[in-house]
């Protein structure tokens, strides 16, 4: 595989993984996307100091309003993060 499809199919593993573990097979809760974030994504918590700021960053991916992130909301959140870091390192 290229490494395009190679990070594609990380994307999908990574979300599979903690998708489901409680609730839904195909959808994140709260605190299964707060274990996610805090496993792959260390940095962006850092950023996330309480409950509240974690609640907002929920809030803001759940576009349909169920209370859950979906794939396609988890895809938005990445391919954001990926522009700002882009945008980031082509700076140094």
């Amino acid at each position: 595989m290229s490494q395009l499809e190679t990070a594609m199919c990380l994307l999908i593993k990574t979300f599979d993984q903690y998708a489901g573990s409680e609730g839904k097979k195909d959808t994140l809760t709260k605190a299964e996307l707060k274990t996610l974030l805090e496993k792959e994504l260390p940095a962006l918590l850092k950023g996330a100091k309480n409950q509240g700021e974690m609640d907002k960053l929920m809030q803001g991916l759940d576009f349909n309003g169920d209370s859950e992130v979906d794939f396609n909301e988890f895809v938005v959140m990445v391919a954001a993060l990926t522009c700002a870091a882009h945008g980031r390192f082509c700076k140094k």
